[in-house]
């Protein structure tokens, strides 16, 4: 996924650089401004959408009572929507905040010998997330950063096929990045990369005992919003 976030921070750095190219000149007329700070697409307003995209990252968990960690890399899709609203605060710069959550199935799963199979992930997350971008006229590319909240869930599956499962609520925080982009006058297309830390919490009652478990992961997905 730190491959996902290289790629993404040179897509905003091209477009950045391909809308500075466009900008108009006049004959190297020094009264001719060559930039204007108005954007002709209007950002503001409320917007709803939907998202999907893939994730992955580690899970970490660790005998309450104490112990060696365990750490396993995750991943899987990520399919959801979001609601948001921007607010022109002028000189081409867009401040706004974003709500979504998520479906996920996120996570790992591997063979623990006699005692079966042990399998952890996360089922459903959600962001509350500040953004702020700048815009050149109809392409935003814009950073974001917030809260997160997450449902994780561990299980094991015996010989026997009985499955012993426990799900948990995680709080943590979010940032990344994103390129938005309007096709229609209603219409907007995005790519974002997340950072999603959703901390740690205890899960009880499993055959092995209590165990703490950590969630961390990235998103790189592609989602389509509507302007009203």
């Amino acid at each position: 996924m730190k491959h996902a976030a290289i790629v993404l921070g040179g897509a905003l750095l091209l477009t950045g650089t391909a809308q500075g190219a466009d900008l108009s000149w006049n004959g190297g007329a020094a009264a001719t401004p060559f930039y204007s700070s108005s954007s002709a697409f209007n950002w503001s307003g409320f917007y709803a959408g939907v998202n999907a995209g893939y994730g992955g990252g580690s899970s970490i968990r660790e005998a309450t009572v104490g112990g060696p960690e365990i750490e396993d890399n995750t991943g899987g899709w990520s399919a959801g929507g979001q609601v948001g609203y921007n607010m022109d605060m002028g000189g081409g710069f867009i401040a706004g905040v974003e709500a979504d959550g998520q479906w996920s199935s996120i996570g790992f799963d591997e063979d623990i010998g006699a005692a079966g199979t042990f399998e952890s992930g996360i089922d459903a997350y959600g962001t509350l997330r500040g953004r702020a971008g700048m815009a050149f006229d109809r392409v935003m590319p814009y950073v974001t950063a917030g809260a997160a909240v997450g449902r994780g869930t561990m299980s094991t599956t015996d010989a026997a096929n009985v499955v012993t499962s426990q799900s948990n609520t995680h709080l943590g925080w979010t940032v990344g990045a994103g390129l938005e982009a309007a096709a229609t006058d209603n219409l907007t297309i995005k790519a974002e990369y997340l950072y999603v830390d959703l901390g740690t919490q205890t899960y009880s009652g499993l055959p092995g005992g209590s165990v703490d478990g950590t969630q961390r992961f990235s998103v790189v997905r592609a989602g389509l919003n509507y302007k009203f």
